[in-house]
Parts: C-alpha cells; sequence; structure tokens
C-alpha cells in the first residue's frame, strides 16, 4: 500500500492551486546580520510552482512543506537557505528539493545540510552541467542532479560523473522553456525518490534504487547521439 511522504520545496513559494497539498509554508529573510521569518508572498516567479507542479505530478500522495527564500529575483544567501533546511526538516520533510546553487560553501549552508543528512532526510541540489561546483550540490551527501537532454519526462540518468550524481529532464511539467535546465532536472528527481519512499523504500536503498530506476548511464554525448549509438 502506497504512503504519504512530506517534501520540502526551497525555492519561490507555489501556486494557489498547489495550496490543498501544503502542510506548511514559510518565508525566510535576511535583514541585516539575522535571517527572519517573513510573510509568505505569491510566486512571482513561478520558478518553485513549476517545481511543485513536476514534484505533485510524480507524487500525487505528497505533502509540501514550502519554504520561501526568493521573491522578486532568483537571489538568495546561504543563511536563508540553511535557516530554510532547518525549518522543512523540522516540519517533517523526509526529502528536501533544492533547485538553486550558491557560489561559495558558506559554513552555516554546509552545517544546516549535514543536520538534515544526519536526521535521515534526502537532499537533492541542482547542479551546473559545466563551469564551477554550486552549493549545496556540492557538500557530501546531497544527490547533484543536472539536467541530460537524453531524458524525456520522468527518466532518469545515472551519471557518476564528477559534476553529477544523476540527470533529468530539463523541462517543466508544460513543456516550456521557462525555468529549463538542472533546477527542473532537480524536481524530476526529487519526484522520482519521493516514488521510491511512497513505495515504502528508505534512503539506505535509495542509490541502488536510482540506478536500477535510470534509463541512462553515463555522462551524455551528443555526438553519438547525433550518429545513433
Amino acid at each position: 500500500m502506497s504512503i504519504s511522504v512530506r517534501i520540502g520545496v526551497i525555492d519561490s513559494g507555489c501556486a494557489a492551486v498547489h495550496a490543498p497539498q501544503v502542510a506548511a509554508s514559510a518565508a525566510f529573510e535576511r535583514i541585516g546580520s539575522e535571517v527572519l521569518h517573513v510573510p509568505v508572498e505569491m510566486d512571482v516567479l513561478n520558478h518553485g510552482s513549476r517545481v511543485a507542479d513536476i514534484l505533485l505530478h510524480c507524487a500525487p500522495q505528497a505533502e509540501l512543506v514550502v519554504a520561501q527564500v526568493f521573491r522578486a529575483r532568483l537571489t538568495t544567501t546561504a543563511a536563508q537557505v540553511a535557516a530554510a533546511i532547518d525549518w522543512a526538516v523540522a516540519s517533517g520533510a523526509r526529502l528536501v528539493n533544492l533547485s538553486l546553487g550558491l557560489r561559495e560553501p558558506r559554513p552555516e549552508l554546509a552545517e544546516a545540510c549535514a543536520r538534515a543528512l544526519a536526521a535521515g532526510v534526502v537532499l537533492c541540489a541542482a547542479a551546473p552541467a559545466r563551469g564551477e561546483p554550486v552549493y549545496p550540490a556540492a557538500f557530501h551527501g546531497v544527490l547533484r542532479v543536472t539536467g541530460d537532454a537524453r531524458c524525456a519526462p520522468a527518466e532518469l540518468a545515472d551519471l557518476g560523473a564528477g559534476h553529477a550524481d544523476f540527470g533529468a529532464h530539463v523541462r517543466p511539467l508544460d513543456g516550456g522553456l521557462a525555468g529549463a535546465g538542472a533546477s527542473m532536472a532537480c524536481a524530476w528527481l526529487t519526484g522520482a525518490v519521493a516514488q521510491h519512499f511512497v513505495a515504502g523504500g528508505d534512503a539506505a536503498s535509495l542509490r541502488a534504487w536510482l540506478h536500477a530506476q535510470a534509463r541512462h548511464h553515463g555522462v551524455d554525448n551528443p555526438r553519438e547521439r547525433q550518429h545513433g549509438r
């Protein structure tokens, strides 16, 4: 029998249509040297809403705990994300979607990730296909997810690469280009993790399950795809 799973969504919020499956919501803003709880606002960026669309498509039974760290722009701070992770874990999240990436490995963010992982919470974070590592994806124990052009919706690639552990579909649920990339791939991977938990799986067996589910293995080679190999 399937069970419900609670997913932390650390992003720009969600849409009104998701409200029936939002178990809790909070917004975090850095004011001076402190991170404060502030009123939750409408998701004007639609980034978090697209993430929520994917998560609930993959796992309709899921409950969301939504932490708003973006408002008018897709910019935030390590302190805000760290506070959001701690709040999501305290709110019962079993896995957390982080469709974001910060350039610096700030200690407060590393410590929040370590606390979540020690509590048995799975962290899925977006990782760029090129360029320098970003955080929290580059912290040890976090599932690093990037976009993979081979993947259709709900398909996974087991990359085992230096820049990412897994790849997934790059587009949002509506198939549009808005928000396409590692952020949406992260949501598709988190949705797959939620399916594993809903089916009774656990964190200990997760990586082996993802490996078995993957349609593609190894890093994508566009030249080989052009020649049908």
